[in-house]
């Protein structure tokens, strides 16, 4: 029996997930396993708004941030549970994506792309000046009141790292299973047509405003909840995860891998979160390398790494 795309897609993670803590030498493994998993979630939104819908975000780490810092503040300051506040989060990042991109969406080529940057930057300057509710440059830390009790009813570990692997690897493949179930949906077919040409799109009748921003509002929720999980397994949490070099992270990882393929950016994720772990032998270098090896897969592999190799392995074969 021949699987379908998307069931290989999901199989293929599932199989990857499960198998490699086989390979772990130790806990640390499980560390990066897990924040693969989280920049994998991130950019799973991200194949949605570039690689669906063909429009660009410098500024989603503010998303991130959000979902972060929701961890932080609601528990301990406005007497929210834990388990609510990566919810609300979402939902506060759900929201303000509709009511930023309304108007940005509207811009389109760098002009989005400079618009969006602004929006990250403006939430990176909130987390890092309002010290008394965000903690400002020194972070804050995340409270996990009534989570440990929880855990322990359960029999969970929340400091274990193999506790993190595990639930990241199981909220990936949730949300790998609702982009790719949104790509051969009505939406999809719409966010891809508009990919296509906004001109043409709109001539058959798609509206290409409420689909762009379908995408931009989608997405944010991704990265929110990224971000959400991260807080809670590092349990401090520093305005960095909403800085610009965070948001370019995360375009340069979907790129990478593939923005048309749910699977593709994971691996251009699980790329650069370990390039730095493998990097470090060179030290003085690292940064060089790192450019060097994206600047060579954007000029002779421009669909990605994993599709150009995947295209490349089937020619082989036949």
């Amino acid at each position: 029996m021949r699987l379908s795309p998307r069931a290989t897609t999901l199989l293929v993670l599932a199989v990857l997930i499960a198998l490699s803590p086989l390979m772990f030498p130790s806990n640390f493994y499980y560390r990066v396993g897990s924040l693969i998993f989280m920049n994998g979630l991130a950019v799973t939104g991200m194949v949605i708004l570039i690689g669906y819908a063909g429009q660009i975000s410098l500024g989603h780490a503010g998303f991130s941030g959000i979902g972060a810092y929701s961890c932080a503040i609601m528990p301990v300051q406005w007497g929210i549970h834990p388990l609510l506040a990566p919810l609300l989060g979402a939902a506060i990042s759900a929201l303000l994506a509709w009511l930023v991109g309304r108007p940005i969406l509207r811009l389109k080529g760098y002009y989005l792309a400079v618009a969006t940057l602004g929006f990250g930057i403006l939430v990176y300057m909130v987390l890092m000046n309002e010290a008394a509710l965000t903690g400002g440059p020194d972070g804050i830390t995340v409270a996990d009141s009534g989570l440990p009790d929880l855990a322990e009813a359960a029999g969970l570990d929340l400091s274990n790292s193999q506790f993190w692997y595990w639930m990241s690897g199981l909220v990936l493949l949730a949300g790998a299973w609702l982009a790719l179930n949104l790509y051969d949906s009505p939406t999809g077919r719409a966010l891809r047509a508009l990919h296509g040409s906004e001109v043409a799109a709109r001539t058959v009748g798609v509206d290409v405003a409420r689909y762009k921003l379908q995408a931009f509002v989608i997405s944010a929720v991704y990265a929110s909840v990224a971000g959400s999980l991260l807080a809670l397994q590092n349990k401090f949490i520093t305005p960095d995860v909403a800085g610009y070099m965070h948001s370019i992270e995360l375009v340069t990882m979907t790129v990478l891998g593939g923005a048309h393929s749910v699977l593709g950016a994971v691996f251009g994720a699980a790329i650069l979160t370990m390039l730095p772990q493998v990097l470090t032998v060179f030290a003085e270098y690292e940064h060089l390398l790192l450019g060097l090896i994206m600047m060579l897969v954007m000029i002779f592999l421009r669909d990605g790494l994993l599709p150009s190799l995947m295209r490349l392995i089937r020619g082989k074969s036949e």
